[in-house]
Formats: structure tokens, sequence, C-alpha cells
């Protein structure tokens, strides 16, 4: 499985440009995006250029490439103007022999497990801190940071997903880390 993930737009619509910019120049059929993609949420100062119109006319656009889980800032409103879908609480993929758990991370996260197995990654957004942490049985915990409101001094950046292998970069293009899993 080749594809490209990312989480925390927040209506940021340089940063989604960025994104789109990546992702045609990382040549993938499909973005996952992990929620939180046009408001930016009362704990959220605005990110540069806010501008959620623009933003989802950018990932209408792309609606055939993009497939999202939820976040705690995306509601029945957004699903209102998105042309693709955006209101699951998680999906399941399987890559490398192991089964991924996506989600945004405000619900299902380290703190409160999703019902995994052994060998089972769990993938979410959320924080707006990248993380490649192993925990449990032969578990890992990947989140790709935030595009638009990074946390901790980390890039603007996404992760990308090649059978077993995750890379983070920065929106430029830069690598950030890459783990095998």
């Amino acid at each position: 499985m080749k594809l490209m993930i990312a989480s925390d737009i927040h209506g940021a619509a340089g940063y989604c440009r960025d994104l789109l910019t990546a992702h045609d120049r990382e040549n993938r059929p499909r973005l996952l995006l992990l929620g939180d993609i046009l408001y930016h949420g009362p704990r959220n100062d605005l990110p540069p250029a806010y501008a959620p119109k623009e933003v989802l006319a950018m990932l209408n656009a792309r609606k055939t490439e993009l497939f999202c889980v939820r976040g705690n800032c995306d509601g029945e409103v957004d699903q209102m103007v998105l042309e693709f879908p955006i209101l699951a609480d998680y999906a399941l993929l399987e890559s490398g022999g192991r089964l991924i758990y996506a989600t945004h991370g405000h619900h299902y996260n380290t703190a409160h497990l999703p019902p995994l197995q052994p060998g089972d990654i769990l993938l979410h957004g959320h924080t707006h801190v990248p993380a490649w942490q192993p925990f449990g049985m032969d578990n890992y915990y990947l989140n790709p940071g935030s595009v638009s409101i990074p946390k901790e001094n980390t890039p603007h950046g996404y992760l990308l997903l090649d059978g077993s292998v995750f890379t983070w970069k920065h929106l430029d293009g830069t690598v950030y880390h890459t783990l095998t899993v």
C-alpha cells in the first residue's frame, strides 16, 4: 500500500495548498486525512491564511483522491459542504501484514485504546505532534503531526506509507524520520 497521511489542516488554505503540492510531488493515489479539516477549534489560535471556503474548494476538487476520519472539530455542517465522506470515527487498513486503526485521536489514543491485537498500529492526529512509539505487544502508535498548527516545535508535515515503511516529511519534502514496522 502506498498512501499519504495528514492531519489537522484546520482551515488553513496556504498549508492545505502546500499539502496538495506535496501530494502531487509524492505521486500517491490516495490521501488519508485524520480529521480537523475546516474549523480551527476553540483551543487553537487561527492558523495563518485561515480560509475554510478555500480549503473545501481545494479538497472537493480532489474528492476521488481523499478518504477521511472525523476529528473533534469536524461536524455535520462540514459534511454538508464537503463532497467526500468525513464523518467516520475510524478506518481500518492493512499494510505490510499489519492492521492499521486510523482515527483522529480524541476518542481513541494510547490512554484509551481501541480493540487492538498484537502487531496492530494505532494511527491518529489530534495532538499536533508527530509520534512513532512502540507499545504493548509489538504495537506502534504513529502520528503525522499537524499540517497547519504543529506543536512542540515540530514541522508542518505529513506521513508516507509504503508497505511497512513510514516516512515523516516536512511539507517541503525534507525527510523528518523513517520507521520500518
